[in-house]
C-alpha cells in the first residue's frame, strides 16, 4: 500500500492490545504481563533516543540555517491555527464530561491550554520516521518540515511545563525556566561539547578514516547523558539525542560511517518495539457511545485541518510551490505519539475529561 512501516508497526501494536486481541481470556497476561512493561518501555524508549541521535545525525546544519526563515513561519502557523481550534473544541469536551463521576474540578483556563497543547504539538518521532523512510531528510521539504517541527515541540512542552504547574497551583516561573535552561544547554553543546569533540575526533583519526569502537562507545554516552539531562529540566528525552546528532560533524564522511555502524540495529529491533508499544496502551474499546465518537472526530478533523491549513498557507506566503506547500502542511499533520506522551507527563488524576 505504499505506505511507511511506521504506520504497520502501530496498526500492528493496537491489534495485539486491549482493543483487540486482549479481548482474548489471559492473551495480554501470557505474551505482555504487566511485570515486563517497565523492561518493554525502557529498551523502547532507548530505541527513540537513538533514532532521534540518526535523525540529527542526518541533518545537515547549514541547510537547517538556509531555510530558518520558511521553517519559522511554518512552525508559528502550524502551531497558531491548531492551538486556537483546539482551545474552541476544549469548550465543549470540558461541559460534556465535567460531570463524569470520578473526576477532580480543574479549572476550565488551565483545561483548554492543555488540550490546546496537545493539538498544537506535532508528533516529532512520527515526522522522523516518515521522513526517513521516504529519503525526504535532505530537501528542502525535509528540512523545513523537520526544523518547524523541532519548534513546535519545543514551546509545546515549554506550555506543558505551564499547565503542569498550573494544575499543581505553581506558578508560569516553571515555564521561563524550561525556556533558559534548554537555552542555556544548547549554547554549552555548540561552544564547550562540540569542540572538544571535535578535538577527540582528530587525535583519534576518526574524522576521516570512520569512528573507532571507543569514539562509538563516546558518542553513544554523549547521546544518552544528553537524553537524560533534557528530560530532567522537563523536555522530552528525544530531544537531547536529537541535539547530540546535530552536533555531530559531516566532514570525512564520519556522519555517514556512524550511522552505517548503529542504523539498523536501531531500525530492526528498538523503533518498531517502541511503536508496537504505543499500540498496546491504546484501547478503542473506551469509546462506547455516540458523543464520545463524535467528540473523537471533531478532534481528528481539529487536529488535521489546523496544522495542514496552517503548515501549508505559511509555506505558500514564502514562495514555495503548491505542491511543496500541500507536502509540508500533510507532514505537519503527523500525531500520535507526542500527544501519548503529553497525557503520561501529566498525571492523570488531576486532568479530568481525559482518562480515557
Amino acid at each position: 500500500m505504499r505506505q511507511p512501516r511506521v504506520i504497520a508497526e502501530i496498526i500492528g501494536g493496537i491489534l495485539l492490545g486491549p482493543s483487540v486481541m486482549g479481548r482474548i481470556p489471559g492473551f495480554s497476561d501470557a505474551i505482555f504481563p504487566k511485570a515486563a512493561s517497565p523492561n518493554l518501555s525502557l529498551v523502547a524508549n532507548l530505541g527513540l533516543v537513538l533514532f532521534l541521535f540518526l535523525v540529527g545525525l542526518e541533518v545537515d546544519l547549514r541547510l537547517l540555517l538556509s531555510n530558518w526563515r520558511i521553517a519559522l513561519s511554518v512552525g508559528a502557523a502550524g502551531m497558531a491555527l491548531p492551538f486556537g481550534l483546539g482551545c474552541g473544541i476544549a469548550y465543549g469536551l470540558y461541559h460534556q464530561f465535567r460531570t463524569d463521576a470520578g473526576l477532580v474540578h480543574i479549572e476550565f483556563g488551565t483545561y483548554m491550554l492543555f488540550v490546546g497543547v496537545a493539538m498544537a504539538i506535532t508528533a516529532f518521532p512520527v515526522l522522523c520516521r516518515i521522513l526517513t523512510e521516504l529519503k525526504l531528510l535532505q530537501t528542502q521539504v525535509g528540512i523545513v518540515t523537520l526544523s518547524a517541527g523541532v519548534g513546535n515541540d519545543v514551546v509545546g512542552w515549554i506550555l506543558l511545563a505551564l499547565c503542569v504547574a498550573l494544575v499543581n497551583a505553581g506558578s508560569g516561573i516553571t515555564a521561563l525556566y524550561i525556556l533558559l535552561t534548554c537555552v542555556g544547554y544548547i549554547l554549552f553543546l555548540v561552544y564547550a561539547i562540540r569542540p572538544a569533540f571535535l578535538y577527540t575526533l582528530r587525535r583519534t583519526g576518526s574524522l576521516h578514516n570512520g569512528p573507532t569502537q571507543s569514539v562509538v562507545a563516546l558518542t553513544i554516552l554523549m547521546t544518552l547523558a544528553s537524553a537524560f539531562f533534557t528530560q530532567i529540566i522537563g523536555v522530552h528525552a528525544i530531544f537531547g539525542g536529537f541535539l547530540i546528532g546535530l552536533i555531530c560533524p559531516h566532514d570525512g564522511g564520519f556522519a555517514i560511517k556512524l550511522t552505517e555502524k548503529i542504523e539498523d540495529i536501531v531500525a530492526v529491533f528498538f523503533l518498531p518495539l517502541y511503536f508496537a508499544l504505543s499500540g498496546l496502551s491504546t484501547d478503542i474499546g473506551l469509546l462506547n457511545d455516540g458523543i464520545t465518537w463524535g467528540y473523537v472526530f471533531g478532534v481528528i478533523a481539529t487536529a488535521f485541518v489546523g496544522k495542514f491549513v496552517g503548515g501549508t498557507l505559511a509555506a505558500r506566503l514564502c514562495k514555495l510551490v503548491w505542491r511543496e506547500s500541500f507536502t509540508i502542511g500533510v507532514m505537519m499533520s503527523c500525531k500520535g505519539l507526542v500527544e501519548l506522551i503529553v497525557l503520561v507527563s501529566v498525571p492523570l488524576e488531576e486532568i479530568p475529561y481525559l482518562k480515557g
